[in-house]
């Protein structure tokens, strides 16, 4: 079941059926969220039946169509089309996912499709993420160095140092593994999610960065790191295909070592 974190009081209700044109015989029915803050209504779950023949083959390739050819109301972000961006994240057939990597035939029946859950809702399915980057920004993700670089200007590291980012620096920030986690949706005031917790381990993992204590000392904390309970939504929804759990756990271990 796909949680929201809905306008006070509300149901999600049926809202209209947009049938398919005359003739389709490659007929499927995607069933999209609908809320705007504008109207004073519940959200709805509006249905659109597309000819499959005349779209592209990813969930991004019927939204987009919906958008530009049966409802130019509809709300949504994306911008590659790619899976580099990380703007169309949304709950995908009860997953977070990226629509543009999503293909439409891996899913049977009807195609349901809401924003990322447990976020407050902008409109349809545009998620509110202020919190989330506000949460990245307070682990200062970017090389931090006292000492004064090299003469050529670059800080190098061994092969060997560079392949301990692998696994982290493909993150795209779609906040698709946060919004899986449970521990999130219960504390996400103060707990700083999977997508954060990857990326402040990143800058730990840098063997060029120099701030590797300060920043170990800022996630001491029952909440920010410690709200994690492995449950490993993070790294079964991502679809990069990355590991957040085993990102938080080393902090996890790296903070132990330092008691030692």
């Amino acid at each position: 079941m796909v949680e929201l974190r809905l306008p006070r009081n509300s149901t999600i209700g049926k809202g209209q059926t947009f049938p398919a044109p005359a003739g389709a015989k490659n007929v499927k029915t995607f069933r999209v969220y609908r809320w705007s803050p504008d109207d004073g209504k519940n959200p709805v779950i509006d249905s659109y039946e597309l000819d499959l023949d005349t779209i592209g083959p990813m969930v991004l390739d019927a939204i987009i169509h919906i958008k530009n050819e049966v409802d130019p109301t509809l709300t949504f972000r994306r911008s590659c089309r790619e899976g580099i961006c990380g703007s169309c994240a949304m709950n995908i057939d009860g997953e977070n996912t990226l629509a543009c990597l999503k293909p439409i035939k891996s899913i049977k029946g009807d195609v349901r499709i809401y924003p990322l859950p447990h976020m407050p809702i902008v409109k349809d399915l545009v998620s509110n993420l202020d919190g989330a980057y506000a949460q990245l920004r307070s682990i200062q993700p970017w090389m931090q160095a006292d000492s004064a670089p090299p003469p050529d200007g670059e800080r190098r590291q061994s092969i060997e140092e560079r392949a301990k980012l692998d696994g982290m620096w493909e993150c795209i920030l779609c906040f698709c593994c946060t919004t899986s986690c449970p521990s999130y949706w219960w504390n996400g005031d103060k707990y700083l999610g999977p997508a954060v917790l990857l990326a402040a381990y990143r800058w730990i993992a840098d063997s060029r960065d120099e701030h590797t204590g300060e920043r170990l000392d800022s996630l001491e904390d029952t909440f920010k790191l410690y709200a994690c309970r492995t449950i490993m939504n993070c790294t079964q929804t991502c679809p990069k295909g990355l590991n957040p759990a085993k990102a938080i756990g080393r902090i996890k271990e790296l903070q132990i070592e330092r008691k030692i």
